[in-house]
């Protein structure tokens, strides 16, 4: 496979995991190519036109340093300078993968939130509401993100000839949809404590409890019910907006499963009665990485994992 071929089979794997499905998909890219359309010839010259074809824009090709049949490849949740230093060490690499969003992906990271309007909306919060208060948030995370330095990695890529791309919200998508078929699938899921021994079952989440960082309760007690159990926080880009939970807990939704949570989140969440569970960061974006690697992997692709990543392959030898 070569770099793009890669690239695509992460866009159309993510399609195939996301809630809101391939006509919700469709219906996102056309509106997209309509509000580009309608802008005045000087804009279109900076518009990113991926955005025509790719729904998310935190995944993508950022270096091609050689189009060449990608046979190893290194791949880590954070790659920063010190990994692209490595990949020369190691030799022999023909691509690097950063899950987290590097370059251009981190610049556009706030416009793959709009997906969590549609998951809310799926777990009964008002598409106005969840709209409302995410449209806050997005414009928070894209003042955020404005002040980073976006190409670090990219450039230090550049500099030592190594091909890059960053795949996020692609692999993110893969992990929510994994964790939400079984909790749908699971009936005795009844406790806060019966979430955590199913979710210490993944051997991700269980490698990750070995180190210290595996799923815990972050608000709520063992012993509480879960109630409706949503997977709200697994994908689309960052955090929601704090406020949302008491909007959640309005619809029905008794406990939120998420990879990270802030101080102010937790409150809202604790003001509101809502459980969180922490699936963990870390084990949760490898479930998500592993998932496509697999994919890589039937395709004879030496992986090479680092930075974080836990490496579990599904494939059956």
């Amino acid at each position: 496979m070569k770099i793009n071929e890669i690239h695509n089979l992460a866009i159309q794997k993510s399609i195939e995991a996301d809630f809101r499905g391939r006509q919700g998909i469709e219906r996102f890219l056309k509106r997209k190519k309509e509000e580009y359309e309608k802008l005045p010839e000087e804009k279109k010259e900076d518009f990113d036109k991926e955005a025509l074809i790719n729904p998310y824009l935190d995944s993508r090709v950022l270096n091609v340093a050689e189009d060449k049949e990608i046979k190893k490849i290194l791949i880590g949740i954070d790659m920063e300078p010190a990994e692209i230093l490595l990949a020369k060490e190691i030799g022999g690499i023909d691509l690097i993968i950063s899950h987290h969003p590097l370059g251009r992906g981190l610049a556009h990271l706030s416009e793959v939130m709009e997906l969590q309007v549609d998951v809310l909306n799926q777990y009964g919060v008002p598409v106005n509401i969840a709209e409302g208060l995410m449209t806050e948030r997005i414009s928070e995370v894209a003042r955020g993100v404005n002040a980073a330095n976006h190409q670090r990695t990219v450039d230090t890529a550049k500099l030592l000839g190594f091909n890059l791309m960053c795949l996020h919200t692609v692999c993110d998508n893969l992990a929510a949809k994994f964790i939400k078929d079984r909790v749908e699938k699971e009936d005795s899921l009844m406790r806060l404590e019966d979430l955590l021994s199913f979710l210490k079952e993944i051997p991700e989440y269980k490698t990750a409890t070995k180190i210290g960082a595996g799923p815990k309760i972050f608000v709520g007690k063992e012993k509480n019910r879960c109630g409706k159990i949503a997977i709200t926080e697994l994908t689309g880009g960052t955090e929601g907006s704090p406020k949302l939970y008491e909007k959640m807990a309005i619809a029905g939704i008794g406990t939120v499963v998420g990879m990270h949570i802030s101080e102010e989140h937790k409150k809202e969440a604790e003001a509101s009665h809502v459980n969180v569970v922490i699936a963990g960061h870390m084990s949760s974006d490898s479930l998500g990485i592993n998932l496509f690697l697999d994919e890589l992997e039937k395709r004879g692709i030496e992986i090479i994992p680092c930075s974080g990543l836990i490496r579990v392959s599904r494939v059956k030898k």
